[in-house]
């Protein structure tokens, strides 16, 4: 056996010497075809690439790029890579050419549809082939997103920190620069005259200025946006009409994409991001979408802030002239503050305060530039402007076109480049008294809520007014009582004077020369006494006569009852009556009788009355009086009588009514306080 076993042994090793070459071959082959498999079905890019800056071959996974495999192989590499990182990639070389064995580096590649992808490329060099091989790892969604995410945190955490709007819109259109890698981005705010406005811009080649204003007319993504309230994207501007279109043609941008900034329902404005070369892929619209959103965030803290503010300012100013009126000032004191209050309120170019004068405004207060209505400017009224609105109406309006305003109101306003303008009612004791309006020469409509503003302030005028008239007709009503009672008092010396006080000299002398006749024994003693005698009684019923104007005698002896029931038994008038019985104190029941007397007497004189009714009770601590007739009615409520009875009812703090409408009769009532007596 061991011999068998041996030759067994050489047998086998010679045939291995003889199979060897063959078997090695089989294995490289098998190996090759390993590799190749591996080449071909790694998710990995992988590439072979010579110094000439040309590749040699790749694997499928270079499709993620778009490109066809005769772009890939008949262009230079370099001229895939994004302009930024072309440098780095020529370093990267030279370090290989110099004998590196490893290099890594990081580039943007622009895909075939314009979108950048991240790669981290490793090569390594083989030197006997003049050939190198790279290993790329496609890194673009995991380094955009947290890319992204640190912007949007810079930017979450500038709105958190209630930052300007103007420094977060700067912010923002710088972040979506770099983290979409665009030639340059603006943020536009739409106004409410068709243009748009530049509010904030960022890029490497010059843009339009903060602040410039463009029409929104022609084709472009910020018209797009606004029709639409979508996003919308250009990619050529070459036919392009309008403004916008032109200035970017000029700048030499072809690409555009736009996304609304929506605020509280509304389009505010438009982010855009344009390129010059590279257009934008599918998904750049919504990756704009998630910085327009903090942009809105930052515009409603901007604008609930400046609510308080403008709430907190508006009380302020309300609260000024409150205290004004209520230290009872002249009214022109309080007219020239409130219009000087709205103005600064409201940012106006000028406001004015007038006065309705029958068919005429009468300009009583103004504040603003010369060229607008001055002080007692008057101004028929008429046509269609936001004045006549206002006093057709008895309610706020406004006009913020004036290409069709007519009368002469809406005739100086558009000669004056007024843009807006807004009015609201001086309402005092139910009538439309005059007009506050505001005008705005320099800019376009005010905000929606500036009426309601306004009607705050023409209700303190309504009060500073009320309270002027009421000063005013107090310092009247006095100044009547005094006069009536100075008349009264010269009457009553007149009346003395011409009648009793005659009298009783006559009487007098009458009895002189009657005591003289006695002692001189002379017979018309007796006829002289009798002359005296006459003539006191004369004067004394002239006293008695005088004393009842004055205060009748039954009034005092019998009460308010009494009192009418005697006036109006000398009437040649049916007058029913129905009056308390009860005794009031003795200046009530006089102030009521003279109410109630002059209101008869007036019927007799003017009402061409078939009868009348007198009432009179008291309840509740309140006198109730009431005069009330059948006659042709209206009434003159300026005439003496009536001035008379009022002024009397509002020195006792009482309140006086008066209806008399034409043919339906008058019914005079009055209502006297019983517990300030």
């Amino acid at each position: 056996m061991r011999p068998f076993r041996g030759a067994w042994a050489q047998l086998r090793a010679g045939m291995n010497d003889a199979v060897s070459p063959f078997w090695l071959h089989g294995r490289r082959l098998r190996a090759e075809r390993e590799a190749e498999r591996i080449f071909e079905m790694s998710p990995a890019l992988l590439a072979v690439a010579g110094f000439d800056g040309y590749l040699r071959r790749f694997n499928p996974a270079f499709e993620v790029f778009g490109y066809s495999r005769e772009e890939l192989l008949s262009r230079p590499w370099i001229e895939f890579a994004h302009p930024d990182d072309r440098e780095g990639m020529v370093q990267a070389a030279a370090s290989l050419e110099r004998g590196a064995d490893v290099v890594e580096l990081n580039n943007r590649v622009i895909c075939r549809d314009g979108s950048l992808r991240w790669v981290e490329w490793s090569t390594r060099v083989v030197p006997e082939e003049d050939l190198f091989y790279a290993a790329g790892r496609d890194v673009t969604e995991s380094r955009r997103a947290a890319e992204e995410q640190t912007a949007l945190r810079r930017v979450a955490t500038l709105v958190a920190q209630e930052t300007a709007p103007d420094a977060v819109f700067a912010a923002v259109a710088r972040e979506v620069g770099e983290v979409l890698g665009v030639d340059a981005t603006n943020l536009g705010r739409y106004d409410g005259d068709g243009t748009v406005v530049s509010v904030a811009q960022w890029g490497s080649y010059p843009s339009v200025p903060i602040g410039a204003r463009f029409p929104l007319e022609g084709d472009n993504v910020s018209a797009r946006v606004l029709r639409s309230g979508r996003p919308a994207r250009m990619d050529s501007y070459e036919d392009a009409p309008g403004v916008i279109a032109a200035t970017l043609r000029q700048l030499g941008i072809r690409f555009s994409i736009g996304v609304p900034i929506s605020v509280e329902g509304r389009t505010w404005g438009v982010m855009t991001a344009t390129s010059k070369d590279v257009p934008f892929p599918a998904e750049t619209a919504s990756r704009l979408q998630d910085f327009t959103e903090l942009v809105a965030t930052a515009i409603s803290n901007a604008a609930a802030h400046n609510k308080v503010r403008v709430l907190a300012d508006e009380q302020a100013a309300l609260r000024r002239v409150a205290t004004l009126v209520a230290q009872g000032p002249h009214p022109s004191a309080v007219f020239d503050a409130v219009t000087r209050e709205v103005a600064e309120l409201l940012e106006a170019s000028a406001v004015s305060l007038a006065r309705r004068d029958d068919d005429m405004l009468r300009v009583i207060a103004t504040t603003g530039p010369a060229a607008h209505p001055r002080v007692g400017d008057r101004f028929p009224l008429g046509g269609t402007n936001v004045t006549s609105i206002v006093l057709q109406t008895g309610r706020t309006a406004r006009v913020d076109d004036f290409v069709e305003a007519t009368g002469q109101i809406g005739e100086v306003a558009r000669q004056a480049g007024v843009r807006s303008a807004v009015a609201a009612p001086v309402v005092v004791d139910g009538r439309t008294w005059g007009v506050l309006a505001a005008i705005w020469t320099d800019r376009g409509p005010p905000p929606d809520d500036t009426e309601e503003r306004m009607a705050g302030f023409a209700e303190l005028l309504d009060t500073a007014i009320a309270k002027a008239d009421s000063r005013d007709q107090l310092t009247a009503s006095r100044a009547r009582v005094l006069a009536a009672g100075d008349e009264a008092r010269r009457r009553v010396v007149r009346d003395l004077h011409d009648g009793a006080q005659q009298r009783l000299v006559h009487t007098i002398v009458s009895l002189k020369l009657a005591q003289r006749a006695l002692y001189e024994d002379r017979s018309n003693a007796e006829a002289l006494l009798g002359e005296a005698l006459g003539s006191a009684e004369r004067a004394t019923a002239e006293v008695r006569d005088l004393a009842h104007g004055i205060l009748p005698s039954v009034l005092t002896r019998g009460g308010l009852r009494a009192g009418v029931n005697a006036f109006v038994s000398r009437m040649d008038l049916p007058v029913d009556i129905d009056v308390l019985s009860e005794r009031l104190p003795g200046d009530m029941e006089a102030s009521a009788y003279f109410i109630v007397a002059e209101a008869p007497t007036n019927v007799v004189k003017h009402a061409r009355a078939t009868r009348a009714t007198v009432r009179a009770a008291a309840n509740d601590g309140v006198l109730t009086l009431e005069v009330r007739d059948d006659g042709v009615g209206g009434a003159n409520l300026e005439g003496h009588g009536l001035v008379g009875v009022a002024d009397r009812v509002d020195a006792l703090g009482g309140r006086l009514r008066i209806e008399s409408s034409d043919g339906d009769g008058t019914v005079l009532a009055a209502r006297l306080p019983l517990s300030t007596r």
